[in-house]
């Protein structure tokens, strides 16, 4: 039979075992959940019932107000863009990242973010490192304009070194069937907006700190004249966070179609949301990247080949548009504060294009000064 708590047997077997002695601090997870309330709260849209704290976030669909709706759904990471925060022990931006490799994956289609829940792993729960690593979370979701429904911290002692952590997330948006961006809407004749990124964004970092941190023995706190501050201040600069205002070009001109450029680069990225049969052919000599990746492939030796199939390049998202629509977009993102220019256009494929047997995207020309 099992032995009373009182069991004076159980008292000489030796030292008790508990959670607490297996390295979770179930205190220290709820003092952390006291501190992530106002967090989430700060993201609050009409829509949201109740707070954090209970088995399931809850958010109410008003579904009078649309006349078909389509559900689209996201899950993505911050990468090893984390390793850079722990070594620089600066937590309070990856949480944008995060906000952002998610939404703009969902405004692609059109949709525009309902809401956001997020899971955490962390070797050891110190609650105001979780705070400050949630308070990232939490502003990136107020500039997507979702909200924060909850999430997950897990504490996980003898599965991650004390300091180590990592971030992922699931979002869910909203978008009128009949107004759902892809590949059935690109035209050959269609135009190609760039609009610039913020830097290396989340993607692309094992070979960055491998160039970077192993090859070159930079230090995240010195000083780059190119960059004029830190590096760690470059490699931890927030990804830009595009939801907002592709969904007012959306608003104002018949976009077709988006791309988020991340992991594979510019013409991977577009390529997917290009039919088969047409190229998007597009012009290097139009943008100079962010001296970030001049540095890479100079201290690397890495050919532009890997650079462009590894790294956003200074191009973070782009639109496809009719051209009749172009400036109107472009003046829209000015607007919003986001540098954009015309980096090419879609044609029909041609032989001379290998006989892909799905959308394609190739880049010619020179990038000037790099």
């Amino acid at each position: 039979m099992p032995h009373a708590p009182d069991d004076p047997a159980l008292e000489a077997d030796g030292p008790h075992a508990s959670y607490a002695a297996a390295g979770v601090d179930v205190e220290a997870g709820d003092r952390a959940v006291d501190r992530l309330k106002p967090l989430a709260a700060s993201t609050h849209r009409a829509e949201v019932l109740g707070g954090v704290g209970g088995f399931a976030g809850l958010f109410a669909l008003r579904t009078g107000k649309y006349r078909d709706p389509v559900l689209a759904a996201s899950t993505d990471g911050v990468g090893t863009k984390l390793a850079v925060a722990q070594a620089a022990d600066r937590h309070d931006t990856v949480g944008r990242d995060l906000v952002a490799m998610v939404v703009d994956d969902l405004v692609v289609c059109g949709a525009e973010p309902l809401f956001l829940q997020d899971y955490l792993a962390i070797g050891k729960l110190v609650p105001e490192k979780v705070e400050k690593i949630v308070s990232g979370i939490a502003e990136g979701c107020r500039l997507a304009g979702c909200a924060l429904l909850g999430g997950e911290t897990a504490e996980h002692p003898g599965v991650m070194e004390p300091h180590h952590y990592d971030l992922s997330a699931t979002g869910v948006g909203i978008v009128e069937a009949d107004a759902m961006l892809g590949p059935d809407r690109v035209r050959p004749g269609d135009t190609v907006v760039a609009m610039a990124s913020s830097g290396l964004h989340s993607n692309g970092y094992s070979l960055a700190r491998q160039v970077l941190l192993e090859i070159g023995r930079m230090s995240l706190d010195g000083h780059v004249e190119e960059f004029g501050r830190t590096l760690g201040d470059e490699l931890l600069e927030p990804t830009r966070i595009y939801a907002r205002d592709c969904l007012a070009v959306a608003a104002e001109t018949d976009v077709r179609t988006f791309a988020h450029v991340t992991g594979g680069g510019l013409c991977a990225n577009l390529a997917r949301v290009l039919p088969t049969g047409l190229t998007a052919e597009l012009d290097r000599t139009t943008w100079t990247p962010d001296p970030v990746f001049k540095l890479i492939a100079s201290r690397g030796r890495v050919t532009r080949e890997e650079m462009e199939r590894t790294f956003n390049m200074g191009v973070g998202m782009v639109a496809v548009l009719p051209p009749d629509d172009v400036d109107r977009a472009m003046a829209v993102l000015t607007a919003k504060h986001v540098p954009s220019w015309v980096i090419g256009e879609v044609r029909a494929t041609t032989e001379a294009d290998g006989a892909p047997d799905a959308g394609h995207a190739v880049l010619r020309g020179d990038h000037p000064r790099f």
